[in-house]
């Protein structure tokens, strides 16, 4: 049985979908009700709590783990899971991370947990997923507006079904364990161009406005805490060579190129309509 944490998100829900289609026994976990596939076992839990995940992890081999971006903050014990997941008889963990821990952004606590849990491990390390332009979805239903900060810095955005596709089969494959997998996009794209993406994908004009860092700062500070708005405007506006570069990790794993950006805003154009 596969069990997914953060399973109502960006990529627990396409996981949850890719794996249902298997026919396999999945175990979908959330804080909240969720709307999951036919067949999907839906069990209410709380990483910060790990008693809690007990029920979930009954006769499960692998999980899927997604920590919210509070978890550390409301006390969450990544080792504490992970011994309530290996003494429920889970063998195989997958780690949503961060293309941040490696490149010295992010703490790499997590992922040193995991490593050194004794289970067999894979980590995946997204860079900024395409569906960060959700975050402008009212302005441009609205205005026909995007409006963000350095508009010409391209950075190599990656769709999240294709995160959950390559997570579905480090979970469901042999070949993956010990391995860490960069995922990107298949090219580097920038805001402004983003914003023309959306607008084909409309069928009509969608004007882009550049904002300060400082205005950025000042918006983004309403939904996140200050340390984490300082370090995504520095991956946004300064880059290194390293989170600027594509990874071929989602082709390799997958066998097929990734999905670009242009072609996630046709399949989201709805949104922003």
């Amino acid at each position: 049985m596969f069990v997914v944490t953060g399973a109502t998100g960006n990529v627990g829900r396409p996981l949850v979908q890719a794996l249902a289609r298997t026919g396999e026994p999945v175990t979908a976990v959330s804080r909240k009700e969720a709307d999951l596939p036919v067949g999907v076992r839906h069990v209410r839990a709380d990483l910060v709590e790990p008693e809690t995940l007990k029920p979930a992890l009954d006769g499960a081999r692998t999980l899927f783990l997604l920590t919210s971006p509070d978890f550390l903050a409301a006390g969450g014990d990544l080792n504490g899971v992970l011994r309530t997941a290996e003494a429920s008889g889970v063998r195989r963990v997958v780690l949503l991370s961060s293309q941040g821990v490696a490149t010295g952004r992010h703490a790499p606590g997590l992922e040193d947990a995991v490593v050194t849990s004794g289970l067999e491990w894979t980590l995946l390390r997204p860079g900024g997923f395409h569906s960060n332009a959700f975050g402008w979805a009212e302005m441009v239903r609205t205005r026909r507006t995007v409006e963000a900060p350095f508009g010409d810095v391209a950075l190599p955005t990656v769709d999240p079904v294709d995160i959950a596709e390559v997570a579905a089969a480090a979970m469901r494959e042999d070949g993956h364990a010990g391995r860490a997998y960069t995922l990107t996009g298949p090219e580097p794209v920038t805001p402004r161009q983003q914003a023309a993406a959306i607008a084909d994908a409309l069928g009509e004009p969608v004007r882009f406005a550049e904002l300060s860092r400082a205005e950025a700062r000042t918006r983004m500070l309403q939904v996140m805490p200050e340390p984490v708005v300082e370090s995504t405007l520095d991956i946004l506006g300064t880059p290194t060579p390293a989170e600027q570069r594509v990874s071929e990790d989602v082709e390799r794993v997958l066998r097929r190129p990734a999905r670009s950006f242009a072609e996630w805003a046709g399949v989201n154009a709805a949104v922003f309509k």
